[in-house]
């Protein structure tokens, strides 16, 4: 199928991606028009002047309402692109993450999270929720074997991880953009209370009654 840049090509012209979002991701993604854009934005995401924030819907709960994980993460060689927790050879990753909500029905066993990765590695997000016990929903890379093999009415559904919020300096004249996506309304999101995903792409602090 064609790529996002591709479907807009028609109608902006060429495009240059300044980061990217796994493929099975949704939300929001920054293009650049122009080469002088897209170095200035990338020169935004390696000084981290870029502030992302994510929802996701995983199996299982955490027994915090906060925390944050720092874990290098590298290759596995034996599962491509599978990327692997490994302290000796890992590049360092850290990922911030807030408990939302819970599942109103106990037999679904799923938690709403909202995640912000302070560093921006390959399937960061996705292998630091998978080492913590609480893969993603619809994760079939990080999933097997663990919390994901359990019957839930969204296993076999879409990954359940959406970029919902973006915020960057222009890269014209340095004004802070803040942007933001609504989650796909189809389970598991639609398992939650919409209240929580507003709360979940605001800068302001995490909160949501359940």
């Amino acid at each position: 199928p064609p790529s996002v840049i591709e479907r807009l090509a028609a109608a902006w012209g060429p495009l240059e991606a300044a980061h990217r979002l796994d493929r099975d991701t949704c939300g929001l993604v920054v293009l650049a028009r122009t080469p002088a854009a897209r170095a200035a934005l990338g020169r935004a995401f390696e000084s981290r002047l870029v502030r992302k924030r994510y929802l996701a819907v995983v199996h299982g709960g955490l027994p915090a309402a906060e925390g944050i994980v720092h874990l290098p993460l590298a290759d596995d060689p034996s599962s491509p692109p599978r990327k692997r927790v490994d302290p000796l050879v890992g590049r360092r990753a850290t990922s911030r993450w807030w408990r939302l909500a819970v599942a109103a029905d106990a037999a679904i066993a799923m938690s709403l999270l909202a995640l912000e990765p302070v560093t921006g590695r390959s399937h960061q997000l996705r292998a630091h929720l998978a080492w913590l016990g609480v893969p993603i929903v619809g994760d079939r890379l990080y999933a097997r074997g663990g919390s994901g093999s359990h019957g839930s009415p969204a296993a076999g559904g879409p990954l359940a991880l959406c970029a919902v919020a973006i915020d960057f300096p222009h890269p014209n004249d340095g004004r802070r953009i803040a942007l933001a996506a609504t989650v796909p309304a189809v389970a598991p999101w639609t398992f939650f209370d919409p209240a929580c995903y507003a709360v979940g792409s605001s800068a302001d602090p995490l909160t949501c009654d359940q």
